[in-house]
């Protein structure tokens, strides 16, 4: 048995269990264990890239109990994926906080080291319960993190963030409990086994907590119609928390491609792709609720959330298409939003500091002292988040709309897709004038621009373009994870033990 599987797991939580035991180290050496543990999660991703690129699947029985019995953790191309994305963006958020941010509030390291334990554990589990377990860890983790530094707006944005999720965790437990009930195991794979088998006097009710699931996921992805918690809440945390952030919606799309190929997938018998007719409809409304949103958004926090939103809704159109060549272009549009977005967070946050009172409200303000770099790293965002050539939105957009083919699919995602990035770039190109040209004719005296956040947030911009110069390689690897993900029977091989 491989142990490193299970590293992803357990860095963060010693670290974070040190982190709060030891709550009166000095700030330096917190920073120092949080760094250390953070830095160390990018080998181990990257390793475990590379062994679940041989294309076998690996399994970890925790105290060597075989599945269905025991907690298993799951490591194909998927996960793997997941797990070197939030490595690298944690990294860049990390650095960013270290600068000053984490002195706002108390353990802030401790809870971002839960934080990255939830997530990781999410994106390994082979199990449902243990997938609700871990969703727990990362949302009170993320409570706490909403809330870092106090300030009315972000207690009132994370008072609903929190009374929804909660919600959304009861709802969930529920779906859980039913699939339990009736098939007697919570195992992926084994559940994949059951739903296969269900009888008709069991089909409903594993339907109606198969739908329920999408219900719960839906919250945590933030897509039509529950996606409101989503602007406030991340407009108004700090910038490194709401870069973090940026893979939170992730972790629920993953939820949603993890348990609808799989234990729901076209093996599922008469439960078979239970999702598909409704991920569609959701998604289009998804993206232009996300394009409107942008478009009337008051600051430049709010408008970079609603394109979060906007995000999330064209993954979901790839997933809804549902084809490998879709699914590739999903991926690599997944690797592209979740970096380029944290990366704007940054700059916001680095844009509202040299602005004083007028922070990052789309009004007229105070000469930056810094305009033509900040400037150029608002322009260098803005055509990758709007996908314009030669970065790597313009390739995942036009990757997933060589995807969508020839039939209905196309009929509506070009033009909303299309429509949409011109929207987009429109918000962006309303936003940059207002704080790089209509502008007062003095600078406060307060300006800033730390250098530290400047190379954290410069370096996840520098990501788009890396990512494009190596898209030979990486799309590679996509095109084998999605053929992975439709080859089921290699998943349902690990059903029961067997």
């Amino acid at each position: 048995m491989n142990h490193a599987l299970i590293l992803p797991v357990l860095i963060p939580l010693f670290a974070g269990s040190l982190l709060l035991l030891a709550g009166n180290l000095s700030m330096r050496l917190q920073r120092g264990l949080s760094l250390l543990a953070t830095l160390g999660l990018l080998p181990v991703s990257l390793w475990l890239v590379q062994l679940a690129g041989e294309g076998s699947l690996q399994q970890y029985a925790l105290g060597n109990w075989a599945a269905p019995f025991g907690i298993v953790l799951l490591l194909d191309r998927l996960s793997a994926l997941m797990l070197m994305l939030t490595a690298v963006l944690a990294i860049f958020a990390l650095l960013y906080a270290v600068r000053g941010d984490d002195e706002r509030g108390r353990s802030f390291h401790a809870l971002f080291q839960f934080q990255l334990l939830g997530i990781n554990g999410a994106f390994l589990t082979g199990d449902l319960f243990n997938l609700f377990v871990f969703f727990e860890i990362l949302l009170i983790a993320s409570y706490a993190l909403l809330l870092h530094g106090g300030g009315r707006e972000r207690v009132r944005a994370g008072l609903h963030y929190v009374v929804l999720n909660l919600l959304g965790s009861a709802l969930f437990l529920i779906a859980v409990g039913t699939l339990y009930g009736i098939a007697g195991t919570l195992n992926m794979a084994d559940l994949a086994l059951k739903m296969a088998a269900a009888g008709p006097d069991q089909a409903p009710i594993l339907a109606a907590a198969g739908l329920l699931l999408l219900l719960v996921f839906g919250l945590k992805a933030a897509f039509l119609p529950l996606y409101f918690w989503l602007p406030s809440a991340y407009a108004s945390a700090s910038a490194p928390v709401a870069a973090l952030f940026a893979i939170m919606t992730k972790v629920g799309l993953y939820s949603i491609l993890r348990v609808y190929t799989l234990v729901f997938g076209s093996a599922a018998g008469s439960l078979a792709n239970l999702a598909q007719d409704w991920l569609w409809p959701l998604a289009l409304l998804t993206l232009a609720a996300g394009v409107l949103g942008a478009l009337a958004a008051a600051s430049l926090q709010r408008l970079i959330a609603y394109l979060v939103v906007v995000s999330v809704g064209t993954l979901l159109a790839g997933l809804a298409i549902g084809t490998q060549a879709a699914l590739q272009a999903s991926l690599y549009y997944w690797l592209h939003t979740t970096w380029v977005s944290a990366a704007l967070f940054l700059l916001a946050d680095l844009v509202s500091r040299q602005r004083g009172e007028k922070a990052g409200d789309l009004v007229q303000g105070p000469a930056l002292e810094h305009p033509r770099l900040l400037g150029g790293l608002f322009f260098l965002g803005a055509i990758a988040v709007a996908g314009l050539p030669p970065l790597s939105g313009f390739l995942g957009k036009l990757l997933l709309l060589r995807a969508a083919g020839e039939g209905q699919h196309a009929l509506w995602l070009w033009p909303l897709l299309l429509i949409g990035g011109l929207a987009t770039l429109i918000a962006l190109s309303r936003a940059g004038s207002t704080l790089f040209w209509r502008v007062g004719l003095h600078q406060l005296d307060s300006s800033e621009l730390d250098r530290g956040r400047l190379l954290a947030c410069v370096g996840l911009f520098l990501l788009s373009p890396t990512l494009t110069a190596l898209a030979a390689p990486v799309l590679a690897y996509l095109g084998a994870t999605a053929a992975q993900l439709h080859d089921l029977n290699a998943y349902l091989l690990l059903g029961g033990g067997r």
